[in-house]
């Protein structure tokens, strides 16, 4: 019989031609005139798809004693596979934990770093930011010095606050605006905060007044925080705007105008009763006058003579954050339309010249260096704003109305720039505002500011406290797992000793009781829930209790007398051991530090990843906290080692005047840092110390 080369045979044995004559090989399917490298490539593909993965999946153990007529093997199949998978992650677990905390810390340590960051752009195609020809000139600037000087003129004859915001009321009623004052009064346990404000309401002629923007300025600067420096020339600048605005028909949105009193505590009550919003503890007067929905704001905040850069403050309450086109826009027409150099916060990035060769690796390292540090600088500045869930300045509280709202802030210094430029930037600023056809909803909610010029996404900078809160959770699953086994069962091994002691070894067969590494198997044992739960229920109720003792007026009032108390006896609490219980040890059961050290690992991640989307410098400070002392301390390790971890998640000591301001914060602006701290942090701290010096 004479094969043709090249051809192939029915399914069975075929013959193919090589350099020694025919040779048989095992065809695949039926075909007419394929090539013997074809045939050979389909036996290769079949073998690696279908014989391969039986011989892994026989070796692993899945699928080992199945047989077709087994009625459960898809169950055993599936029970063997989770077994093998849960071994596999007890084995490594100690290998894993490390390694996602080696991750999480060193991601955090380079988020500054440039490779991680892009540059800002514009997502909105409406806004069309710096390309208009602004209308602002020096008669405008002519008369914020006016309005200067009779301010500085009330300042001098001791003119209160009242009498101030009465001032400001009447300039606006002389500009032919709609104009009110609002008083207020807010009970604190630091005490009572009285002030009034003053406002008024452009109405755009050509609009139907169911949008607005808002221009708002508060009578005490960011400047340390509020603490009293006046906000000089940003009063004037509001009331110069005012004059200049209303001039003009060309506006899509009423303009409101607003001067705060005193810092934060004047726009959040104006901002309460504008949306109708209760506060048990604040009583304030009604609007006579409102307008339609806030969409977006500015606030201005000049408190020297001139400036050199403009600062972009944008925090908002409990880590809100504004639309970032609305800060991006605002910064590019302060660059092409004032001629200014924007800064994020009041941070002047040095100029750095390297003093190697250009272009050489020493030089761009350098850069890179003096680069990570800048950015280092800003976020840290973040990170303290939103951990304490403090706004950085009065926009911030327009957040939780969902209004997008920045500050932007004039850096003292002995020049070149004063109103002429500050009042184009705000102008065209108003007229980008003005072309929104919707609320800004293209750009980013979400994101970690670098720079004026740069940010980083959500997924370069989230998996940060992520990665921290499943090493976390990880090690609470592994010590629950370790908690339901034992090693051996105390009582068997203590018959066993005796029947071998009494015995004869010549009469005795087989051993009672039989331990070595072949023929041990691991005893379940219960674990304690309720008595655990009960624990923790308790830890929270001494965290409830904090919560309200700092808001009683004689504590707070008295921090100097109460302070070092406290501090002692904090101190003696978590370095002093208490003397275990007998009766809450059993053989049979789990130990409760072993129990209580799994719920709290399992405590402390859940939180961290609830409030990673939530604010994610709070939710990444105590990831960073707690992540270490958590995963290190063990049951089994020697309590001075115990002691050292506890000691170094607790805080030693708080500053007296930061924690009056973060009850204050709490009080008035309902920031979250105090019920965080008292209500989640203290009660993961006690169980973290429980579980670490209670040895049963």
């Amino acid at each position: 019989m004479r094969h043709r080369r090249g051809s192939c045979v029915a399914r069975g044995v075929g013959m193919a031609y090589n350099a020694s004559g025919p040779a048989p090989f095992q065809s695949g399917p039926r075909c007419g005139n394929h090539r013997p490298s074809q045939i050979m490539s389909y036996s290769l593909k079949r073998y690696l798809l279908e014989r391969v993965p039986e011989r892994v999946r026989r070796r692993i153990g899945f699928g080992a004693d199945e047989t077709e007529d087994e009625p459960h093997a898809a169950l055993l199949k599936r029970t063997r596979r989770q077994t093998s998978y849960q071994n596999l992650l007890v084995k490594h677990l100690v290998v894993l934990r490390i390694l996602l905390l080696v991750v999480g810390y060193v991601w955090l340590v380079a988020l500054p770093a440039s490779p991680l960051g892009r540059k800002t752009y514009i997502d909105e195609n409406a806004l069309g930011p710096a390309q208009v020809n602004v209308r602002w000139n020096w008669d405008d600037v002519h008369a914020a010095d006016r309005y200067l000087e009779t301010l500085n003129a009330l300042r001098a004859q001791n003119t209160s606050r009242a009498q101030l915001a009465q001032w400001v009321h009447d300039e606006f009623v002389q500009l032919g605006l709609p104009a009110a004052q609002q008083r207020y009064t807010f009970q604190t346990s630091t005490g009572v905060i009285n002030g009034t404000n003053a406002y008024a309401v452009f109405a755009a002629p050509r609009t139907s007044g169911a949008e607005a923007m808002v221009i708002a300025a508060s009578w005490h600067t960011l400047l340390d925080e509020g603490a009293g420096a006046l906000n000089e020339r940003g009063i004037p600048m509001v009331l110069s705007l005012a004059r200049f605005l209303s001039r003009y028909s060309n506006w899509a949105r009423d303009i409101v105008f607003i001067i705060s009193d005193n810092y934060l505590d004047g726009m959040h009550a104006w901002l309460s009763a504008y949306h109708g919003t209760e506060q048990p503890n604040l009583v304030a007067e009604p609007l006579p006058l409102t307008s339609g929905v806030i969409w977006t704001a500015l606030a201005i905040d000049y408190p020297a003579h001139s400036f050199s850069h403009l600062g972009l403050f944008f925090d908002g309450l409990n880590g809100r954050l504004p639309n970032q086109d609305l800060m991006n826009s605002v910064a590019l027409i302060a660059q092409y339309t004032g001629g200014m150099t924007t800064v994020l916060y009041d941070h002047i990035e040095p100029s750095f010249i390297s003093t190697k060769p250009h272009n050489s690796l020493g030089a761009k390292i350098d850069h890179e260096i003096n680069v990570y540090k800048n950015r280092a600088k800003n976020m840290l500045r973040h990170f303290g704003y939103e951990v304490v869930g403090r706004p950085s300045g009065v926009h911030g509280l327009l957040h939780q109305f969902r209004i997008d709202a920045i500050t932007v802030y004039a850096v003292p210094a002995t020049g070149p720039h004063g109103f002429y430029s500050l009042g184009r930037t705000i102008e065209s600023s108003l007229r980008t505002m003005s072309n929104l056809l919707e609320r800004l909803h293209a750009s980013f909610f979400f994101y970690l500011m670098a720079g004026p010029h740069h940010f980083l996404q959500i997924g370069h900078y989230l998996p940060v406290a992520i990665i921290l809160s499943i090493a976390i959770t990880v090690t609470g699953l592994g010590a629950w797992n370790t908690a339901g086994y034992t090693e051996f069962d105390s009582e068997e091994a203590r018959q066993y000793q005796q029947h071998d002691k009494h015995d004869d070894k010549s009469t005795r067969t087989t051993p009672t009781w039989i331990v070595t590494a072949k023929t041990f198997k691991p005893r379940k044992r219960k674990r304690p829930v309720m008595p655990i739960l009960t624990a923790m229920l308790g830890a929270h109720l001494a965290g409830i209790a904090m919560l309200q003792l700092l808001r009683l007026p004689l504590v707070v009032q008295n921090l100097k007398v109460v302070f070092i108390p406290a501090c002692v006896a904090y101190i003696v609490l978590v370095l002093t051991p208490p003397r275990p219980s007998p009766k809450l040890a059993s053989a049979s059961a789990a130990p409760f530090n072993q129990v209580l050290y799994a719920f709290t690992l399992l405590e402390a991640g859940m939180c961290i990843s609830l409030f990673a989307v939530l604010n994610f410098a709070l939710a990444t400070s105590l990831a960073a906290a707690l992540a270490f002392p958590l995963v290190a301390i063990s049951p089994r390790s020697p309590k001075l080692i115990k002691l050292l971890l506890v000691a170094m998640a607790a805080p030693a000591f708080v500053n007296r005047s930061f924690l009056a301001r973060t009850v204050w914060d709490y009080e008035v602006l309902y920031a979250w840092s105090l019920p965080v701290a008292c209500c989640v942090y203290l009660p993961v701290l006690l169980q973290m110390w429980a579980s670490a010096i209670l040895c049963f």
